[in-house]
């Protein structure tokens, strides 16, 4: 049975559709379908219900879904051990991160990076959520966060201080605010519920209607800029926006963490350590900007 034959059915049954599993394996929709029929003729077996609402597994799809997932998860293992095993300061390195580190801090440590070291070739991939690691979607993460995930190692950098802003223009036409009610807020979607900014707010702001929900923090960054009201922000991003004034002190109720992060099998890498190493340095050397304590 060829291994690139399970690869292509796993992924039509962990998306349930063929475009799912198209934008996966980054192929047509066309080609999954033929290979998932040329497969099915092979076996003489059919894998899938052709359904309305998408692609179910049959008696004996459903059968082979878990010895695929175990042959996945070994030929994953097999190819970070062997990279574990690579001693050479060159090749590739898949970043990720989030969009708010890329556009406001990383690029500088990135730069000097590959000063350093110009025979390893960077990729940056900007995500909300954790890649998977052990699948190697990544190599590093550099996330803020304040539950790292259990299966993958590296270390705390600093704390990622937030803190109320707003311009200067919002300031003048609105004039002394005594209370936090009092102001026009802009806040987070449901999509960045789970963020402590945001929980401090439903907690402080529960009647408070927002002019403005945004699912990133760059969305608030640029209302606040624009002078539509108030928002959370990183100290990060919003001490060094010329237009934006910090309203109160840092709470550390609305704080994250940032963290460097690898999968265990990676961590020997010769790459993969002096990246680590290099942006743990590096990072931390902002660490003062990042815990909200030098504003501009």
């Amino acid at each position: 049975m060829d291994w690139d034959d399970l690869r292509y059915f796993l992924a039509i049954a962990r998306a349930g559709s063929l475009s799912g599993a198209a934008r996966t394996l980054g192929v047509n929709h066309s080609t999954v379908f033929r290979r998932l029929h040329a497969f099915e003729a092979r076996l003489s077996v059919r894998l899938f219900d052709r359904l309305a609402t998408g692609y179910a597994l049959t008696v004996a799809g459903d059968d082979m879904v878990a010895s695929a997932e175990q042959v996945d998860q070994e030929i994953n293992a097999l190819d970070r051990r062997l990279s574990g095993r690579d001693l050479k300061l060159s090749g590739p390195i898949v970043v990720t991160t989030a969009d708010t580190l890329a556009y406001r801090f990383l690029g500088p440590h990135l730069a000097a990076f590959h000063d350093e070291y110009p025979g390893i070739d960077l990729e940056l991939v900007l995500a909300t959520e954790f890649f998977n690691l052990s699948k190697r979607q990544a190599d590093v993460a550099i996330r803020p966060t304040l539950s790292p995930p259990d299966t993958l190692v590296g270390r705390r950098l600093c704390g990622i201080a937030f803190a109320p802003y707003a311009s200067k223009e919002y300031l003048k036409t609105k004039g002394p605010v005594d209370d936090l009610a009092d102001h026009r807020w802009l806040g987070f979607n449901d999509s960045l519920s789970h963020l402590a900014a945001a929980k401090w707010m439903r907690e402080n702001l529960p009647a408070t209607s927002l002019a403005l929900r945004a699912n990133n923090l760059i969305g608030l960054l640029s209302g606040a800029v624009a002078g539509m009201g108030v928002a959370p922000l990183p100290c990060f991003m919003g001490d060094v926006e010329p237009n934006l004034t910090r309203l109160y002190p840092l709470d550390p109720k609305i704080a994250s963490e940032l963290w460097l992060l690898t999968h265990e099998d990676l961590r020997n890498t010769a790459r993969i350590r002096a990246f680590m190493d290099f942006m743990a340095t590096s990072i931390t050397g902002d660490r003062d900007l990042l815990e909200g304590l030098s504003p501009a």
